[in-house]
Order: structure tokens, then C-alpha cells, then sequence
């Protein structure tokens, strides 16, 4: 007789396949029986190479084949992808081992629980592969000594296999794993299976194609689309969802028309044949200023309503309406509502002139004195400050990079601290002054020369914002 392999079953699988679009099994269909052919194959291998040389086809299948049905299963959808199966096969297996035949018997019945692969990889319609492990029961021996020995006990069953559904009810089935006895009253063995698949179980009482169980209106004729709800106006609106069910309309106006294109559904336009605002309940305002044209005074000029929709004037045109503008008569900035800004808290020229004054600071060398002649110039800094007493200055110490960094850091802390104290002790209030020593950190000029780390041993003072 003709081999039989693996290769040669796929590819009988696939010549047959009609690419359906249905789904796989589930609680819509929850019932499932099948019938078909099984091939079991006994060649006893000795290590996991023989294993997989004997699982692609090498021992004669065809001699281990009925050719009638010989498998009947019947499964139940459980949920999750969970399919508890129930089958019973017979056979005559013919070729026990390459090296040995025999005329037996061979019957099982298995209770398997399937688990659909799609739950993982994703729906993929036609296609529905799976994985399986169970037990059961065979009857079939196995040889003892060079004899054979009938015999029958419980298995451990694992697979897999895959169903090619044709439309909702019928389908392809292959399925194949491998059997493993405990009790060596058996011979461990593969067995294959192949066969046809029928789907049932689902109920639609309306006959509009929608199982009940995913029916919303299960007892009236809908789309799939609406889960069997029906659209009586055919506006892609189920009846449920519908202001106005009998009459075509827009979704965004819950399937009710509107003539004008307003956005606003007729029912609740006061000038449905009119373009308007919803504000305006569907009449036009021109002129937008939220006052419907037939109330409004100017109604292409917008205003506010206390001014029955006309402007308000603007006196001094600043461009801050006379309403809000707290300077009506004097032009302004809308950021101080109409008024003029206020003069700068120091000006400009003074603060460059305090800022030089500052660099001409001096200190005794390492130290936080004053060298001569220096107060004359804080004199000139407090003189300054005082014509501006809303300003508020920041004094700063710096040094060259001569001596450690840290000791630099706090000398410079020192000077900028002395020219606050004198500032302050010289009538000018201490709350405007704070001091900071940022050692010497920020050079102006290079360290490398003499003139350079004099002109780094510097203070400055700077506006606070």
C-alpha cells in the first residue's frame, strides 16, 4: 500500500482550504462534532532524534489506517478560548515497529481540554489553530519479551492542531499529539487525525444573521453593524440611538436633518431655513457679538448687550474701550486698562552711572576694608539710590582666581556684605538692598595678567527685577 506521511496530509489540508472569512468556534457556535480518519503510528524510538524522524513519516502509516470513519469527537465551548473535547476512536493497527507486524485492535477514548491559539496571535477568521492536553483511555498492548501483549490503560495526551472553517458550520479538521502510558501496559505512539467539522448551537430568533447572545434587539430584524438593531431611516443610526428614527438625519445631530447646515437639528432651530448660531438657537448673529441680529442695534457692528449690540467709544483712542478704560481721557496700555505706563523705577543712564561707580570700588588686599578714597564714590552710589527709592538693588562681590577657591569665595562674600552695611548705614533702607559673594567664578577678564585679575577684584550693583 501507498505511504502515508505527515507532508502529505497538510498538503491535502491546504488544496482544500476556501480562505472564509467566518470565526472560530465560540459561544455563538458552541457545539462541535466531527468525523473522520485517525493514523496511529507505534515505531518505538530510542532517542528524541528517532522521535522526530518517526513523527515526519517514516513507518508506514497506510498500514496503520482504516479506510472508513474511524473518529467521532464531539466538543463544547467552555469560555476564554476553552473547548472541553470528547473523542472515540478505533483502527487495526497493522505495523506495530519497522521490524515487527501484527493484526490488532486499537481503540481509545479521550477527553481533551483544547485551548484556542488565536486568543494569543489574534483573530485570524478561517484559521483556527489550537493546542491540547488530556487523558484517556487506549486499548492496544505493547511487546514483552519479542511477544506482543493486549493490553489497555489511561494516557496522558498533548497536540495540536487547527480547524479551516468553509463557512459558519462546516469545516476542516487536523489534529495530531502524542499519547504517553504510565502503567507499561501500552506502547507510548502518536496518533493523527483528519476529518470533518461541524459547528451548531447558535440561536437567532430574528434571522438577521446576529446570534441573540450578541443581539441588543434580539426579537427585531437589525444590521450586524448595530448589533442586530434595526435603522428604520437607513441614516447609519440604529433606532435606539435616534432623536428622530422615521426621518434621515446626521449622527452628530443624534440622526435628526438640519436644512440649513447650521448644525443645529430643526426640531430645535428657531430659524431652521436660516444659517444661526446655537447660542442664537439657529438664528444668525452677523456681527457676532452673541446678540441675534432681530435684537440687535448694529447688528453688523458687534457690541455688547448693555449697549443693545452696538461698540462702546473709545474717547481718548488708546484702544481701551471707554467701559473698562480707568484713564478715559489720557491714551494708555490695555495692561494697566487704559493708563500710562509708569516711569521706569531708575532710568537707564542713572543705573549704568551706579553700575560705575561700583567697579571703582577698591579693597585693602585680601581683605573687606576699603581702600582710600572709595567712600567717596559709595557716597555717590547712596546719592543715586535715594532719587530712586522704589528700586531695589542686588550687590555683588567678586574676586580674582589668586589664592584657594574657597577662601576666595568667602572674601568675595565679605566685600559684597561691607558695601551693603555702608549703603545701608548711609540712609538707604536695607529691605532694598541684598548682597551675594560669587568668589570667583565670573571673570571679566583673564586671571593670567595683573591687569586682568584687578579688573575680576571688582563689585557690582544691579537692578532687582
Amino acid at each position: 500500500m501507498k505511504q502515508l506521511n505527515l507532508a502529505m496530509i497538510f498538503i491535502a489540508v491546504l488544496t482544500l482550504l476556501p480562505f472564509s472569512k467566518v470565526n472560530a468556534q465560540d459561544e455563538n457556535n458552541p457545539w462541535v462534532v466531527g468525523f473522520g480518519v485517525n493514523v496511529v503510528d507505534v515505531r518505538i524510538p530510542s532517542e528524541f532524534g528517532d522521535y522526530l524522524q518517526d513523527y515526519v513519516g517514516t513507518s508506514e502509516w497506510s498500514d496503520n489506517l482504516l479506510p472508513s470513519i474511524s473518529r467521532v469527537s464531539v466538543e463544547k465551548y467552555l469560555a476564554d478560548g476553552f473547548t472541553l473535547q470528547l473523542a472515540g476512536s478505533i483502527n487495526k493497527v497493522k505495523t506495530y515497529a519497522t521490524e515487527r507486524d501484527i493484526n490488532e485492535l486499537y481503540w481509545a477514548i479521550d477527553l481533551n481540554a483544547k485551548w484556542d491559539v488565536n486568543h494569543l496571535i489574534g483573530d485570524t477568521a478561517w484559521w483556527d489553530p489550537y493546542v491540547y492536553v488530556g487523558g484517556g483511555y487506549t486499548d492496544f498492548g505493547r511487546v514483552v519479551n519479542g511477544v506482543f501483549v493486549d493490553g489497555g490503560e489511561g494516557t496522558l495526551n498533548v497536540g495540536a492542531g487547527f480547524n479551516v472553517w468553509f463557512n459558519e458550520n462546516i469545516g476542516l479538521n487536523f489534529q495530531t499529539g502524542a499519547k504517553k502510558e504510565f502503567a507499561d501496559k501500552i506502547q507510548d505512539h502518536f496518533q493523527h487525525t483528519l476529518g470533518v467539522v461541524f459547528r451548531f448551537g447558535g440561536k437567532d430568533t430574528d434571522g438577521d444573521g446576529v446570534y441573540d447572545k450578541d443581539d441588543a434587539c434580539p426579537e427585531v430584524a437589525g444590521l450586524k453593524e448595530f448589533n442586530g438593531c434595526p435603522d428604520a431611516d437607513g441614516d447609519g443610526i440604529k433606532d435606539s440611538d435616534d432623536a428622530c428614527p422615521n426621518e434621515a438625519g446626521k449622527a452628530e445631530l443624534n440622526g435628526c436633518p438640519d436644512a440649513d447646515n447650521d448644525g443645529i437639528a430643526d426640531k430645535d432651530d428657531a430659524c431652521p431655513t436660516e444659517a444661526g448660531t446655537k447660542a442664537m438657537n439657529g438664528c444668525p448673529d452677523s456681527d457676532g457679538d452673541g446678540i441675534a441680529d432681530k435684537n440687535d442695534k448694529c447688528p453688523n457692528e458687534a457690541g455688547p448687550a448693555e449697549n443693545k449690540g452696538c461698540p462702546w467709544g473709545d474717547k481718548d483712542k488708546d484702544g481701551v474701550k471707554d467701559n473698562v478704560d480707568k484713564c478715559p481721557d489720557v491714551p494708555g496700555v490695555a495692561s494697566r486698562q487704559g493708563c500710562p505706563e509708569p516711569k521706569p523705577v531708575i532710568e537707564e543712564v542713572k543705573l549704568k552711572e551706579l553700575q560705575n561707580f561700583a567697579r571703582a570700588i577698591y579693597f585693602n588686599s585680601g581683605r573687606s576694608t576699603f581702600r582710600p578714597g572709595v567712600t567717596g564714590k559709595l557716597d555717590l552710589i547712596a546719592a543715586i539710590m535715594k532719587e530712586y527709592p522704589k528700586a531695589n538693588f542686588n550687590i555683588e562681590g567678586h574676586t580674582d582666581s589668586q589664592g584657594a577657591n574657597a577662601a576666595n569665595q568667602r572674601l568675595s562674600e565679605r566685600r559684597a556684605k561691607a558695601v551693603l552695611d555702608y549703603l545701608a548705614s548711609h540712609g538707604i533702607d536695607g529691605a532694598r538692598l541684598s548682597s551675594v559673594g560669587l568668589g570667583e567664578d565670573y571673570p571679566i577678564a583673564s586671571n593670567k595678567t595683573r591687569a586682568g585679575r584687578a579688573q575680576n577684584r571688582r563689585v557690582e550693583i544691579n537692578l532687582k527685577k
